[in-house]
């Protein structure tokens, strides 16, 4: 019997997102139990949108996530991370690839612990004969990391430094030259809040004493700017 299985390509980039749509294709051709819907969306408001269409309609089953694509307008969804955490929380047992050119040990860590993944693709490693066994292996609940992935867990760069959404909301505000009163806006959270997550922040990147500049330039080093 065919199962459907309902998709949704979190991409910016056309032509990456045709290389996805193909894999499908191929699956289909080759394994006739999967009959795909794929959908797609190029950044964050249009991959909301499709969230709640799906919400009233017919859940996903799988995401395919970039994690580098643009913000929302409202810069309450940062990034292919806030989409993820998105979806968790509205379809529990859908399956997330994420497929990703960063190659950070820190955000890395951080999209691991933050989404936990059934599948975690560094686009660099892989080609379509590897993404095609991912999908696969996926589907039938067995995780498949790629190479990069693999040798991070090895080297036990696992840690707890790890930014939930509203840190790296604030970072990327702070990096956009926003001050606290445009801040405040935009973050639901008093000023005092924001204030003690900024320190937190300062005193995680190891530059308690510096200013905004020096914090800027950790996160950036560590990949989440």
């Amino acid at each position: 019997m065919t199962e459907t299985i309902n998709v949704l390509i979190v991409e910016d980039e056309p032509l990456v997102v045709t290389v996805l749509e193909n894999a499908f294709n191929k699956i289909s051709e080759t394994n006739i139990q999967f009959e795909f819907i794929v959908k797609s969306a190029t950044n964050c408001d249009l991959a909301y949108e499709q969230i709640q269409k799906a919400v009233s309609k017919t859940p996903f089953d799988l995401v395919l996530l970039d994690i580098n694509i643009p913000a929302s307008d409202d810069k309450k969804l940062l990034s292919g991370e806030d989409i993820g955490i998105e979806l968790k929380e509205l379809f529990p047992s859908i399956k997330i690839i994420v497929f990703t050119s960063h190659n950070n040990n820190y955000r890395l860590n951080n999209i691991l612990k933050t989404l936990n993944p059934d599948g975690f693709l560094i686009k660099s490693d892989i080609d379509f004969a590897k993404l095609t066994e991912a999908i696969n292996s996926v589907l039938v609940d067995e995780p498949y990391y790629s190479k990069a992935i693999i040798k991070l867990m090895r080297r036990h760069i696992l840690n707890d430094f790890v930014l939930d959404r509203i840190d790296r909301q604030l970072l990327h505000l702070i990096s956009k030259g926003n001050q606290m009163k445009d801040i405040v806006k935009v973050i639901p959270l008093s000023k005092s809040a924001i204030e003690y997550r900024k320190r937190n922040l300062k005193q995680l990147f190891d530059v308690e004493h510096g200013n905004d500049r020096h914090l800027l330039l950790k996160a950036t080093e560590h990949g989440y700017l």
